[in-house]
C-alpha cells in the first residue's frame, strides 16, 4: 500500500557551510528568539526559507515567500545546496536523553527518509490522528507554491514488529551528516544508494499503512498542492508533485517517545477555583492534594493513577487536584465519540473539563482564546504561579491508543501527541521543480 521512492536530495555542502549552523528545528517549533539565533548563525540558515522575517513594505511581489524562493535559488547557484548524484534513501538516527527520565537513559530512534506517494485519506493508506487548522495550511501552501520544495520532515509511522526494514538499512561506515542540536540530540544521516537495499525497503514497505505522527498541516498542504498541479498537467502518478518527502519510523521499535502536551488556562474572567471543582465532580472523582509543595510527588501521583484509568492533574493557586474519571459519564459533550476516544485523557480534558466545567466553546479551544499548550510540566506550573487560572497536566497518549484511533478514521484534539525529539529541517530537501527538470531530461 505504501509506495516509497529514492530521490536525489538537495543537501548542504559541508565543505562550504557547517551543517550545525544551517539546519533548524521544525518551523512550528521556532520561537522568535530562535529565529533571531538562526538568522545570526549563517546567511545560509534554512530559517530564511521555512520561516522568514516579514519586512516593511512587503507586498504580493516581495514577501517572505518570494524571498524564500530566491534564497533557495541563490544557494543552489552558489553550490551551497547541491543534489546528490544518485537517487537514494537516507538512514536517519537520533540519539537523545529521554525527558523526565531521572536515570539519564540514552535512547536512539531510527528512521529513514524517502519520497512517499501523496494519498487521499479515503484510500486508507495514510491515516491522520489530529485535527488541523486552516491558517497554518494556508501559510505552508504559499511557501510551497513559491519554493516548489519540501524542506521539513513529515513524520510517518509504520508497523514492523520484526524490525526487518531497520535491519536492511543498517550502515557501518561514517555518517554523511552529523549534527548535535540545542537540545543535545545527536542527528546522523547515511545515504543509502545500493539499488538492492532500496528495492528491499520498497518491497517490505509495500503492504504498510502509514500514520502521520507529526506534520499533519504540511501533509494536507501537499494534498492541496498536488490537486492544484494536476489541473495544470496531464495525469501521471509519477509526477514529482505526486510525492512528498517523508521520514518513516517503525512504531514497534524502541526509541519512540511520546510526551504529553499540557494545557494552561488564562484570562478567564470570573474564574473561581471551587466553582470549577464543583462542576468537575459531576464527571470526576476529585482528590484535593493540597498546596503544590512537591511538584514531582504530584506528577508521580498522576502517573500512577493513569495506569488504571483517565487521570488529570489540575494545578491552581490554591493547590492541586487529582481528577479520576467516574465510571458513568453522561455529558452531552461526549455524544458521538467512540468508546476508544472517550477513554483518552486528552479527549476527556477537552470535552469534560475545558468545555463542560469551564464553559469554553470548540471555537475558543481551536483559536486558543484562553488556552496555551505547554510541553514542560514545570513551565505549566510556573504559569499558574505567574497568574494563570489553572494548568491541566496529563499523561501521554499511548502508542496503541493513537494507532487504534487513527486506523478507525478518527481524529484527536490538536496537540494530543508530542513525539520527541523533533526531526531537523534541512538535512535533506526535496525540490519538486528540480525533480521535474530531472525527469524531463531523462533523470530519475
Amino acid at each position: 500500500m505504501a509506495d516509497i521512492f529514492p530521490f536525489q536530495a538537495l543537501r548542504y555542502d559541508p565543505s562550504k557551510v557547517s551543517p550545525a549552523e544551517v539546519v533548524t528545528q521544525p518551523y512550528d517549533k521556532i520561537t522568535p528568539a530562535m529565529q533571531d539565533q538562526y538568522y545570526a548563525a549563517s546567511p545560509y540558515n534554512l530559517v530564511r526559507v521555512i520561516l522568514g522575517k516579514p519586512q516593511a513594505g512587503d507586498n504580493e511581489q516581495q514577501n517572505v515567500y518570494t524571498r524564500a524562493a530566491a534564497s533557495l535559488q541563490q544557494w543552489r547557484a552558489e553550490g551551497v545546496l547541491v543534489p546528490d548524484p544518485q537517487p537514494s534513501i537516507y538512514l536517519y538516527t537520533q540519539t537523545f536523553k529521554v525527558p523526565g527520565d531521572a536515570s539519564g537513559a540514552i535512547a536512539e530512534r531510527r528512521s529513514f527518509i524517502a519520497l512517499g506517494q501523496v494519498e487521499d485519506y479515503d484510500r486508507k493508506v495514510v491515516f491522520r490522528h489530529e485535527q488541523t487548522l486552516s491558517k497554518p495550511k494556508a501559510d505552508r501552501l504559499n511557501l510551497l507554491r513559491a519554493t516548489q520544495a519540501h524542506c521539513g520532515q513529515i513524520f510517518m509511522l509504520y508497523t514492523d514488529p520484526a524490525g526487518e526494514i531497520d535491519h536492511a538499512l543498517r550502515q557501518s561506515g561514517p555518517p554523511a551528516v552529523e549534527v548535535r542540536d540545542q537540545y543535545d540530540v545527536l542527528h546522523r544521516i547515511w545515504k543509502v544508494s545500493d539499488p538492492a537495499v532500496v528495492a528491499t525497503v520498497q518491497t517490505k514497505m509495500a503492504d504498510k499503512k502509514l500514520i502521520i505522527a507529526d506534520g499533519h498541516h504540511r501533509y494536507e498542504t501537499a494534498l492541496t498542492y498536488r490537486n492544484e498541479m494536476r489541473k495544470q498537467a496531464s495525469p501521471d502518478l509519477r509526477a514529482p508533485f505526486e510525492r512528498l518527502m517523508m521520514t518513516f519510523v517503525n512504531m514497534d521499535a524502541p526509541g519512540l517517545v511520546v510526551l504529553p502536551t499540557h494545557r494552561v488556562v488564562f484570562g478567564m474572567k470570573g474564574f473561581a477555583i471551587f466553582d470549577m471543582v464543583a462542576k468537575l465532580q459531576e464527571n470526576f472523582e476529585v482528590e484535593d492534594l493540597g498546596p503544590l509543595t512537591d511538584a514531582a510527588a504530584s506528577l508521580d501521583r498522576l502517573h500512577q493513577a493513569g495506569k488504571d484509568s483517565t487521570a488529570i492533574l489540575a494545578v491552581t493557586s490554591h493547590g492541586s487536584f487529582l481528577l479520576r474519571s467516574r465510571a458513568e459519564q453522561h455529558s452531552k459533550s461526549l455524544a458521538g465519540l467512540s468508546e476508544r476516544q472517550r477513554a483518552l485523557d486528552v479527549v476527556q480534558l477537552h470535552k469534560l473539563v475545558l468545555e463542560d466545567a469551564l464553559g469554553m466553546s470548540e471555537d475558543d479551544i481551536r483559536d486558543q482564546k484562553y488556552l496555551k499548550y505547554v510541553r514542560d510540566a514545570g513551565e505549566a506550573i510556573e504559569e499558574v504561579r505567574n497568574g494563570a487560572n489553572v494548568a491541566f497536566l496529563i499523561n501521554p497518549v499511548r502508542m496503541q491508543q493513537m494507532r487504534d484511533v487513527a486506523f478507525a478514521g478518527e481524529v484527536l484534539p490538536q496537540k494530543s501527541t508530542d513525539f520527541y525529539p523533533k526531526m531537523l529541517s534541512g538535512l535533506t530537501i526535496y525540490s519538486v521543480e528540480g525533480a521535474a527538470r530531472g525527469s524531463a531530461s531523462g533523470g530519475h
